[in-house]
């Protein structure tokens, strides 16, 4: 047995994995996690612990597992990762309200939910009236006060025994955002999460576990946003929400990655659908140094629709990977798959997109494109459409470019007066704004507009200007 190899325990059937794969410290922090926990409900330590077992058998992923075979997921394998305590001393209401942070958007939501380090803050957050029965807060609390929809829902949607980081996810459960909107109620006002990391002088790690059930006939908007401050450590979050929409339930969901290059990001959206459920998935990709974006709805009841939409800028070495597996399970149902890709620098892309057509799922429409702009020669973009079907009464399409700004388009532009950076910006921005506008106006296509408006520049710099600046 070579020296790095650990023999687990019997709970994991006498499996071998290297250290690279099963870090011995995982196992400490989860031997101490569960001692801290260990009075709480009896259902959620079993299922903490079928968590940890499950990652125990699997250990991390590698680029030898199909699912990874572009993501290198090494920055998080070899650090040594701390659980952050439940402190959230480090950020202030101020620091929300600066100048350089004003874009977190906390002042443009009437809602907001403030989360430090995986663990929800009272102290930061703004809860105004809901409707009748919308129960909205810190998934801690609401395990605490023994929430009946919790136990009924919570770990029943999410495959941890497929995904390790799912698993990991799973072992760590503790808080999270929390949100149940009952029967034919709809929340008007978008409600928007914010989580920020703040690693310090250690490198600390956080799994927020999110869990959104929308009864039969409810609307709601749920934008999951994440920032970093202070981390001069790597930081790893790795962040799990169970999305449950029930008949005819129509949710909106948002989720914006934005953290420093210290940041490792792991995000799962599991999707379960109702009978004429319609169901909106937006991932916004700009920060983070390697970040996975993992999309999972199962159209389980007939006359489904879900639309995932997606757009990922890179620039520098960043890693963002985007992994879409839509499962249509019934009939006559319909999924849309629309992702763009604009990468600078050394960044690498990824745009791996699955879908599934069951047996039973006749008169499936289901629709997948990926489209790419590499901006620079190092730039680097794996795609790969994919189509899987068992049905025999359905239409499905799917499709990949990758490209370069049009010359004649660029030609045009400039031709009308504007600069060559300029015409760039505009070119970047119309290409971008094709996810915009598969979002519904109003304050949160607002907010991702103005973040992507900011982002542009730093990739449209000309080697002059970038020379001048580094000087």
């Amino acid at each position: 047995m070579p020296k790095s190899a650990i023999v687990l325990d019997p709970a994991a059937q006498g499996a071998t994995l290297t250290e690279e794969k099963f870090p011995l410290a995982y196992r400490t922090e989860f031997h101490d996690f569960s001692q801290r926990t260990s009075a709480q409900a009896s259902w959620l330590i079993a299922l903490r612990r079928e968590g940890f077992t499950r990652f125990q058998e699997t250990g991390f992923p590698t680029t030898h597992d199909e699912d990874w075979r572009f993501t290198n997921t090494s920055p998080i394998t070899k650090t040594r990762f701390h659980l952050a305590n439940a402190d959230d001393s480090s950020v202030s209401a101020e620091d929300l309200k600066q100048e350089d942070l004003k874009q977190f958007g906390v002042a443009n939501f009437a809602c907001c939910l403030v989360f430090v380090n995986g663990r929800y803050s009272p102290r930061l957050s703004r809860i105004p009236a809901l409707p009748k029965g919308v129960k909205l807060g810190g998934l801690a609390a609401q395990l605490a006060a023994n929430e009946t929809y919790v136990e009924n829902h919570l770990g029943k949607y999410l495959n941890f025994r497929r995904d390790a980081f799912a698993a990991l996810n799973t072992a760590f459960l503790e808080d999270g955002a929390s949100l149940f909107v009952p029967r034919n109620t709809v929340v008007e006002e978008p409600i928007y999460v914010l989580y920020v990391s703040t690693s310090g002088k250690a490198a600390l790690m956080d799994h927020p576990r999110n869990l959104i059930v929308a009864e039969a006939g409810s609307q709601a908007t749920i934008v999951e946003d994440y920032v970093s401050l202070d981390n001069l450590e790597p930081a790893f979050s790795n962040t799990a929400t169970e999305l449950v929409a029930a008949d005819n339930a129509v949710i909106n969901h948002v989720m914006i990655v934005r953290e420093n290059r210290q940041t490792n990001n792991i995000s799962t959206l599991r999707i379960q659908q109702e009978r004429s459920s319609n169901v909106s998935s937006h991932s916004i990709l700009l920060g983070g140094g390697l970040v996975r974006n993992n999309v999972h709805p199962v159209l389980g009841g007939e006359g489904c629709e879900c639309l995932i939409n997606g757009l990922f800028m890179g620039n520098e070495s960043q890693h963002l990977d985007n992994y879409m597996l839509v499962e249509h399970a019934s009939p006559h149902c319909s999924s849309r798959q629309f992702y763009n890709g604009i990468l600078a620098g050394q960044s690498h892309g990824v745009f791996h997109g699955r879908i599934i057509v069951h047996k039973d799922a006749q008169k499936t429409d289901a629709k997948q494109t990926n489209r790419n702009l590499l901006l620079s020669d190092d730039a680097l973009i794996d795609t790969k459409p994919q189509l899987e079907i068992y049905a025999d009464d359905v239409k499905c399409t799917h499709g990949a470019t990758i490209g370069k700004l049009e010359a004649a388009a660029l030609f045009y532009a400039r031709s009308r007066g504007l600069d060559e950076a300029s015409a760039r910006h505009l070119l970047l921005l119309a290409f971008a704004n094709e996810c915009l506008e598969r979002m519904n106006e109003g304050a949160v296509r607002d907010h991702v507009e103005r973040l992507i408006t900011e982002w542009l520049p730093n990739s449209t710099e000309t080697a002059e200007k970038k020379s001048a600046r580094q000087s």
